[in-house]
Protein backbone atom coordinates (compact mmCIF):
# COMPACT_ATOMS: atom_id res chain seq x y z
CA UNK A 1 0.00 0.00 0.00
CA UNK A 2 1.27 3.51 -0.97
CA UNK A 3 -0.96 5.08 1.53
CA UNK A 4 -0.85 2.53 4.12
CA UNK A 5 -4.69 3.20 4.70
CA UNK A 6 -6.29 1.08 7.30
CA UNK A 7 -9.56 -1.09 6.10
CA UNK A 8 -11.83 2.12 7.09
CA UNK A 9 -10.36 4.25 4.91
CA UNK A 10 -10.50 2.08 2.36
CA UNK A 11 -14.21 1.97 2.63
CA UNK A 12 -14.52 5.37 3.09
CA UNK A 13 -12.60 6.39 -0.11
CA UNK A 14 -14.74 3.62 -1.94
CA UNK A 15 -17.81 6.09 -1.00
CA UNK A 16 -15.97 8.38 -2.43
CA UNK A 17 -16.21 6.82 -5.43
CA UNK A 18 -19.69 5.71 -5.21
CA UNK A 19 -20.75 9.58 -4.74
CA UNK A 20 -22.87 11.04 -7.94
CA UNK A 21 -23.66 14.21 -6.59
CA UNK A 22 -21.36 17.01 -5.47
CA UNK A 23 -22.88 17.03 -2.08
CA UNK A 24 -22.54 13.04 -1.63
CA UNK A 25 -19.06 13.79 -2.49
CA UNK A 26 -18.09 16.29 0.18
CA UNK A 27 -20.08 14.17 2.66
CA UNK A 28 -17.99 11.26 1.74
CA UNK A 29 -14.56 13.22 1.16
CA UNK A 30 -15.43 14.74 4.56
CA UNK A 31 -15.45 11.07 6.46
CA UNK A 32 -12.68 10.23 4.46
CA UNK A 33 -10.14 12.73 5.99
CA UNK A 34 -11.60 11.79 9.15
CA UNK A 35 -10.88 7.94 8.61
CA UNK A 36 -7.06 8.63 7.30
CA UNK A 37 -4.56 8.26 9.90
CA UNK A 38 -2.47 11.43 10.24
CA UNK A 39 1.47 10.25 9.14
CA UNK A 40 4.25 10.99 6.87
CA UNK A 41 2.80 8.41 4.52
CA UNK A 42 -0.81 9.84 4.30
CA UNK A 43 0.43 13.76 3.80
CA UNK A 44 0.45 14.44 0.40
CA UNK A 45 -3.07 12.56 0.18
CA UNK A 46 -4.58 14.44 2.89
CA UNK A 47 -3.29 18.02 1.38
CA UNK A 48 -5.08 16.77 -1.75
CA UNK A 49 -8.14 15.72 -0.23
CA UNK A 50 -8.29 18.59 1.60
CA UNK A 51 -8.16 20.73 -1.34
CA UNK A 52 -10.58 18.71 -3.34
CA UNK A 53 -12.97 19.30 -0.70
CA UNK A 54 -12.59 23.63 -0.60
CA UNK A 55 -12.78 22.87 -4.82
CA UNK A 56 -16.32 20.91 -4.52
CA UNK A 57 -17.07 23.50 -1.92
CA UNK A 58 -16.63 26.31 -3.98
CA UNK A 59 -18.01 23.79 -7.44
CA UNK A 60 -21.49 23.52 -4.89
CA UNK A 61 -21.41 27.44 -3.93
CA UNK A 62 -21.28 28.40 -7.47
CA UNK A 63 -24.30 26.05 -8.83
CA UNK A 64 -26.29 27.50 -6.06
CA UNK A 65 -25.27 31.17 -7.90
CA UNK A 66 -26.06 30.04 -10.82
CA UNK A 67 -29.53 28.81 -10.50
CA UNK A 68 -30.26 31.94 -8.60
CA UNK A 69 -28.89 34.41 -11.73
CA UNK A 70 -25.79 35.57 -9.55
CA UNK A 71 -22.49 35.30 -10.90
CA UNK A 72 -20.72 33.94 -13.78
CA UNK A 73 -19.99 30.09 -14.08
CA UNK A 74 -16.40 29.05 -13.80
CA UNK A 75 -17.54 25.62 -15.15
CA UNK A 76 -17.04 24.71 -19.19
CA UNK A 77 -18.60 21.58 -20.78
CA UNK A 78 -15.92 20.09 -23.30
CA UNK A 79 -16.15 20.01 -26.88
CA UNK A 80 -14.27 19.21 -29.86
CA UNK A 81 -11.80 16.63 -29.93
CA UNK A 82 -9.97 18.18 -26.87
CA UNK A 83 -9.97 21.21 -23.89
CA UNK A 84 -7.09 22.97 -24.10
CA UNK A 85 -6.61 25.44 -21.06
CA UNK A 86 -4.97 28.85 -21.81
CA UNK A 87 -2.68 29.91 -18.62
CA UNK A 88 -0.17 32.70 -17.92
CA UNK A 89 0.92 35.93 -15.96
CA UNK A 90 -1.59 38.78 -15.88
CA UNK A 91 -1.07 41.03 -19.08
CA UNK A 92 0.47 37.85 -20.84
CA UNK A 93 -1.61 37.68 -23.88
CA UNK A 94 -4.18 35.06 -23.26
CA UNK A 95 -7.11 36.72 -24.65
CA UNK A 96 -5.52 38.58 -27.86
CA UNK A 97 -4.28 34.71 -28.53
CA UNK A 98 -7.18 32.53 -27.94
CA UNK A 99 -9.41 35.58 -29.98
CA UNK A 100 -7.21 35.05 -32.62
CA UNK A 101 -6.92 31.73 -32.77
CA UNK A 102 -10.63 31.22 -32.58
CA UNK A 103 -12.76 34.49 -32.90
CA UNK A 104 -14.09 34.09 -29.51
CA UNK A 105 -15.24 37.39 -27.99
CA UNK A 106 -12.65 37.78 -25.25
CA UNK A 107 -11.52 40.84 -23.23
CA UNK A 108 -8.47 42.05 -24.94
CA UNK A 109 -7.32 44.97 -22.75
CA UNK A 110 -3.78 46.53 -21.84
CA UNK A 111 -4.40 46.44 -18.09
CA UNK A 112 -3.94 42.96 -15.59
CA UNK A 113 -7.02 41.12 -14.71
CA UNK A 114 -9.20 42.03 -17.16
CA UNK A 115 -10.54 38.76 -17.70
CA UNK A 116 -12.15 37.47 -14.87
CA UNK A 117 -14.24 34.36 -16.16
CA UNK A 118 -13.36 31.45 -18.81
CA UNK A 119 -14.53 32.20 -22.27
CA UNK A 120 -14.26 28.92 -24.84
CA UNK A 121 -13.37 29.18 -28.55
CA UNK A 122 -12.75 26.52 -31.02
CA UNK A 123 -9.78 25.82 -33.13
CA UNK A 124 -10.13 23.89 -36.03
CA UNK A 125 -6.98 21.41 -37.13
CA UNK A 126 -7.89 19.74 -40.35
CA UNK A 127 -11.28 17.97 -40.09
CA UNK A 128 -11.48 18.14 -36.15
CA UNK A 129 -11.72 21.02 -33.71
CA UNK A 130 -10.16 21.66 -30.31
CA UNK A 131 -11.74 23.71 -27.73
CA UNK A 132 -8.69 26.86 -26.31
CA UNK A 133 -10.10 28.38 -23.04
CA UNK A 134 -8.94 31.80 -21.92
CA UNK A 135 -8.96 32.39 -18.48
CA UNK A 136 -8.36 34.88 -15.79
CA UNK A 137 -4.47 35.02 -14.89
CA UNK A 138 -3.02 32.39 -12.39
CA UNK A 139 -2.68 34.21 -9.44
CA UNK A 140 -2.20 32.38 -5.81
CA UNK A 141 -5.01 34.70 -3.37
CA UNK A 142 -7.31 36.18 -6.07
CA UNK A 143 -11.32 34.84 -5.81
CA UNK A 144 -11.01 32.68 -8.82
CA UNK A 145 -7.35 30.72 -7.99
CA UNK A 146 -8.91 27.42 -7.09
CA UNK A 147 -11.94 27.83 -9.91
CA UNK A 148 -8.62 27.67 -12.66
CA UNK A 149 -6.86 25.18 -10.84
CA UNK A 150 -10.04 23.21 -11.08
CA UNK A 151 -10.05 24.12 -14.93
CA UNK A 152 -6.60 22.64 -15.66
CA UNK A 153 -7.20 19.90 -13.37
CA UNK A 154 -10.15 18.89 -15.75
CA UNK A 155 -8.30 19.87 -18.87
CA UNK A 156 -6.89 17.90 -21.39
CA UNK A 157 -3.52 19.88 -22.01
CA UNK A 158 -2.44 23.25 -21.01
CA UNK A 159 -1.17 26.09 -23.61
CA UNK A 160 1.29 28.14 -21.03
CA UNK A 161 1.51 31.75 -22.34
CA UNK A 162 4.68 33.68 -21.37
CA UNK A 163 5.90 37.35 -21.92
CA UNK A 164 8.51 38.28 -23.77
CA UNK A 165 8.58 41.61 -22.35
CA UNK A 166 9.18 40.35 -19.06
CA UNK A 167 11.19 37.36 -18.08
CA UNK A 168 9.62 34.09 -19.18
CA UNK A 169 11.96 32.10 -17.77
CA UNK A 170 11.16 33.05 -14.28
CA UNK A 171 7.53 33.31 -15.29
CA UNK A 172 7.43 29.82 -16.26
CA UNK A 173 9.25 28.24 -12.86
CA UNK A 174 6.80 30.32 -10.82
CA UNK A 175 3.70 28.89 -12.86
CA UNK A 176 5.80 25.33 -12.44
CA UNK A 177 5.87 25.86 -8.79
CA UNK A 178 1.85 26.57 -8.48
CA UNK A 179 1.58 23.49 -10.39
CA UNK A 180 3.26 21.12 -8.28
CA UNK A 181 1.95 22.41 -5.00
CA UNK A 182 -1.70 21.69 -6.53
CA UNK A 183 -0.38 18.01 -7.99
CA UNK A 184 -0.35 18.90 -11.63
CA UNK A 185 2.53 17.71 -13.08
CA UNK A 186 3.91 19.59 -16.33
CA UNK A 187 6.74 16.93 -16.55
CA UNK A 188 6.10 13.02 -18.01
CA UNK A 189 6.64 10.81 -15.49
CA UNK A 190 9.26 7.66 -15.95
CA UNK A 191 5.70 5.83 -15.41
CA UNK A 192 1.71 6.49 -15.37
CA UNK A 193 -1.16 5.19 -14.81
CA UNK A 194 -4.25 5.90 -16.75
CA UNK A 195 -7.76 4.20 -15.35
CA UNK A 196 -10.61 4.94 -17.21
CA UNK A 197 -13.54 3.55 -15.17
CA UNK A 198 -16.84 2.02 -16.92
CA UNK A 199 -19.71 2.25 -15.47
CA UNK A 200 -22.07 0.76 -17.81
CA UNK A 201 -22.40 -2.55 -18.52
CA UNK A 202 -19.99 -5.29 -17.15
CA UNK A 203 -16.50 -5.82 -19.08
CA UNK A 204 -14.30 -6.02 -16.36
CA UNK A 205 -11.18 -5.04 -15.76
CA UNK A 206 -8.69 -4.73 -18.95
CA UNK A 207 -4.95 -3.66 -18.74
CA UNK A 208 -3.22 -2.61 -21.30
CA UNK A 209 0.35 -2.56 -21.33
CA UNK A 210 2.22 0.28 -23.31
CA UNK A 211 5.05 0.26 -20.82
CA UNK A 212 6.30 -2.53 -18.50
CA UNK A 213 4.76 -3.38 -14.97
CA UNK A 214 7.54 -4.23 -11.72
CA UNK A 215 6.90 -6.52 -9.26
CA UNK A 216 3.59 -7.45 -9.89
CA UNK A 217 0.78 -8.90 -12.54
CA UNK A 218 -2.29 -8.35 -14.20
CA UNK A 219 -4.01 -10.32 -12.05
CA UNK A 220 -2.85 -8.03 -8.99
CA UNK A 221 -3.93 -5.20 -10.72
CA UNK A 222 -7.38 -6.40 -10.73
CA UNK A 223 -7.51 -7.56 -7.13
CA UNK A 224 -6.15 -4.34 -5.83
CA UNK A 225 -9.10 -2.35 -8.32
CA UNK A 226 -11.35 -5.10 -6.77
CA UNK A 227 -10.93 -4.08 -3.23
CA UNK A 228 -11.52 -0.52 -3.93
CA UNK A 229 -15.15 -1.82 -5.13
CA UNK A 230 -13.58 -1.12 -9.15
CA UNK A 231 -15.18 -3.88 -11.43
CA UNK A 232 -15.30 -1.99 -14.50
CA UNK A 233 -12.06 -0.81 -16.03
CA UNK A 234 -9.72 0.10 -18.71
CA UNK A 235 -6.20 0.48 -17.14
CA UNK A 236 -3.70 2.08 -19.49
CA UNK A 237 0.21 1.62 -18.18
CA UNK A 238 2.61 4.11 -19.88
CA UNK A 239 6.19 3.50 -19.06
CA UNK A 240 7.62 1.94 -15.82
CA UNK A 241 5.25 1.14 -13.31
CA UNK A 242 4.64 -0.83 -10.35
CA UNK A 243 1.65 -2.04 -8.08
CA UNK A 244 1.78 1.14 -6.24
CA UNK A 245 1.79 3.09 -8.78
CA UNK A 246 -1.69 1.78 -9.73
CA UNK A 247 -2.96 2.58 -6.67
CA UNK A 248 -2.08 6.25 -6.51
CA UNK A 249 -3.95 6.31 -10.09
CA UNK A 250 -6.96 5.03 -8.03
CA UNK A 251 -6.77 8.39 -5.96
CA UNK A 252 -6.04 10.97 -8.95
CA UNK A 253 -4.14 13.20 -6.42
CA UNK A 254 -1.71 13.95 -8.92
CA UNK A 255 -2.47 14.35 -12.53
CA UNK A 256 -0.02 14.80 -15.18
CA UNK A 257 -1.69 17.56 -17.71
CA UNK A 258 0.63 17.74 -21.30
CA UNK A 259 1.85 20.84 -22.28
CA UNK A 260 2.81 23.29 -24.63
CA UNK A 261 4.57 26.67 -24.01
CA UNK A 262 4.31 29.73 -26.15
CA UNK A 263 6.48 32.46 -25.64
CA UNK A 264 4.00 35.78 -26.61
CA UNK A 265 5.42 39.17 -28.34
CA UNK A 266 8.35 37.73 -29.57
CA UNK A 267 8.38 40.43 -31.90
CA UNK A 268 9.56 43.09 -29.65
CA UNK A 269 13.05 40.95 -29.21
CA UNK A 270 13.61 37.71 -30.83
CA UNK A 271 16.89 37.01 -29.61
CA UNK A 272 15.61 37.68 -26.15
CA UNK A 273 12.83 34.99 -27.28
CA UNK A 274 15.32 32.35 -28.72
CA UNK A 275 17.15 32.25 -25.36
CA UNK A 276 14.18 31.72 -23.52
CA UNK A 277 13.46 29.18 -25.38
CA UNK A 278 16.61 27.19 -25.38
CA UNK A 279 16.41 27.70 -21.44
CA UNK A 280 13.27 26.18 -21.83
CA UNK A 281 14.13 23.25 -23.25
CA UNK A 282 16.42 22.29 -20.90
CA UNK A 283 13.58 22.48 -18.09
CA UNK A 284 10.88 20.91 -19.74
CA UNK A 285 12.20 17.55 -21.11
CA UNK A 286 10.21 18.22 -24.45
CA UNK A 287 7.47 20.24 -24.09
CA UNK A 288 6.76 22.08 -27.53
CA UNK A 289 7.68 26.29 -27.49
CA UNK A 290 6.21 28.32 -29.73
CA UNK A 291 7.59 31.75 -30.26
CA UNK A 292 4.66 33.77 -32.15
CA UNK A 293 3.21 37.68 -31.99
CA UNK A 294 -0.85 37.36 -30.39
CA UNK A 295 -0.79 40.98 -31.95
CA UNK A 296 0.85 40.42 -35.42
CA UNK A 297 -1.30 37.16 -35.22
CA UNK A 298 2.49 34.92 -36.09
CA UNK A 299 4.16 31.97 -35.74
CA UNK A 300 0.97 30.18 -34.49
CA UNK A 301 0.67 28.17 -37.66
CA UNK A 302 1.51 24.74 -36.46
CA UNK A 303 -0.14 24.76 -33.14
CA UNK A 304 -2.92 22.58 -34.17
CA UNK A 305 -0.88 19.57 -35.09
CA UNK A 306 1.08 20.12 -32.27
CA UNK A 307 -1.69 20.18 -30.05
CA UNK A 308 -3.17 16.81 -31.75
CA UNK A 309 0.63 15.06 -30.92
CA UNK A 310 0.47 16.40 -27.40
CA UNK A 311 -2.96 15.06 -26.53
CA UNK A 312 -1.48 11.52 -28.25
CA UNK A 313 -5.01 10.81 -29.89
CA UNK A 314 -5.97 9.80 -33.15
CA UNK A 315 -9.01 9.91 -35.76
CA UNK A 316 -11.05 6.45 -36.58
CA UNK A 317 -13.49 6.86 -39.38
CA UNK A 318 -16.45 4.24 -39.17
CA UNK A 319 -18.04 2.77 -41.81
CA UNK A 320 -21.12 0.82 -42.12
CA UNK A 321 -20.92 -2.60 -44.28
CA UNK A 322 -21.73 -1.69 -48.15
CA UNK A 323 -22.08 2.00 -46.57
CA UNK A 324 -20.56 5.35 -46.73
CA UNK A 325 -17.34 6.36 -44.64
CA UNK A 326 -18.50 8.56 -41.94
CA UNK A 327 -16.97 12.00 -42.34
CA UNK A 328 -17.26 12.93 -38.48
CA UNK A 329 -13.88 10.82 -36.98
CA UNK A 330 -14.14 9.23 -33.52
CA UNK A 331 -11.17 10.27 -31.52
CA UNK A 332 -9.84 8.24 -29.42
CA UNK A 333 -6.56 7.79 -27.37
CA UNK A 334 -3.25 6.24 -28.77
CA UNK A 335 -3.28 2.66 -28.37
CA UNK A 336 -6.78 2.33 -28.61
CA UNK A 337 -8.33 -1.08 -30.17
CA UNK A 338 -11.32 -2.50 -31.94
CA UNK A 339 -12.83 -2.86 -28.51
CA UNK A 340 -12.70 0.91 -27.86
CA UNK A 341 -13.91 1.24 -31.45
CA UNK A 342 -16.80 -0.71 -31.02
CA UNK A 343 -17.39 0.40 -27.59
CA UNK A 344 -17.56 4.32 -28.76
CA UNK A 345 -20.19 3.19 -31.47
CA UNK A 346 -22.75 1.54 -28.77
CA UNK A 347 -21.83 -0.89 -25.98
CA UNK A 348 -24.22 -3.44 -26.94
CA UNK A 349 -21.55 -4.10 -30.57
CA UNK A 350 -18.58 -5.55 -27.88
CA UNK A 351 -21.53 -8.41 -27.02
CA UNK A 352 -22.47 -8.81 -30.60
CA UNK A 353 -19.46 -8.28 -32.21
CA UNK A 354 -17.86 -10.90 -34.73
CA UNK A 355 -15.07 -9.27 -36.24
CA UNK A 356 -14.17 -5.85 -37.95
CA UNK A 357 -12.67 -4.90 -41.37
CA UNK A 358 -9.85 -2.07 -41.17
CA UNK A 359 -8.49 -0.18 -44.23
CA UNK A 360 -5.58 2.30 -43.64
CA UNK A 361 -2.59 2.11 -41.63
CA UNK A 362 -2.63 -0.24 -39.26
CA UNK A 363 -4.18 -3.11 -41.82
CA UNK A 364 -1.68 -5.11 -43.31
CA UNK A 365 -3.43 -5.16 -46.01
CA UNK A 366 -6.83 -3.41 -46.92
CA UNK A 367 -10.01 -4.59 -45.76
CA UNK A 368 -7.82 -6.86 -43.13
CA UNK A 369 -9.84 -8.81 -40.77
CA UNK A 370 -9.40 -8.55 -36.87
CA UNK A 371 -10.50 -8.92 -33.88
CA UNK A 372 -11.37 -6.87 -30.55
CA UNK A 373 -7.64 -6.84 -29.95
CA UNK A 374 -6.42 -4.98 -32.91
CA UNK A 375 -4.55 -1.78 -32.20
CA UNK A 376 -5.87 1.08 -34.38
CA UNK A 377 -3.81 3.79 -35.94
CA UNK A 378 -5.04 7.31 -37.19
CA UNK A 379 -6.45 7.69 -40.37
CA UNK A 380 -7.91 4.14 -39.88
CA UNK A 381 -11.32 2.86 -41.56
CA UNK A 382 -12.96 0.54 -39.31
CA UNK A 383 -16.16 -1.52 -40.38
CA UNK A 384 -17.76 -3.71 -37.01
CA UNK A 385 -19.67 -7.20 -38.33
CA UNK A 386 -21.62 -8.25 -35.28
CA UNK A 387 -24.65 -10.49 -34.97
CA UNK A 388 -28.03 -10.29 -36.04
Amino acid sequence: MVTNLPAEARAKWIKVMEARTIEEKIRALEEFLSAVPKHKGTANLRLWATRRLAELREELEERRRRRTGRGVSFFVEKEGAGQIVVIGPPNAGKSLLVNRLTGAKTVVADYPFSTQFPVPGMLRYEDIYFQLIDTPPLVPGTSYFSRVIGLVRNSDAIVIVLDNTDDPVQEYVELLKIFEDNGILLKKPRGRVVIERERMGKTGVRVTLMGRLYGATIDDIRKLLESYHIYNAHVKIYGDVTLDDVEQAIFENRVYKPSIIIINKAETSIVKARRAAETLRKMTSGSPIILGSAKLNKGFEKLGRIIFNVLEIIRIYTKQPNGDIAEKPLILKKGSTVYDVARSIHRDFVEKFLYAKIWGPSAKYPGERVGLNHVVEDGDIVEIRIRG
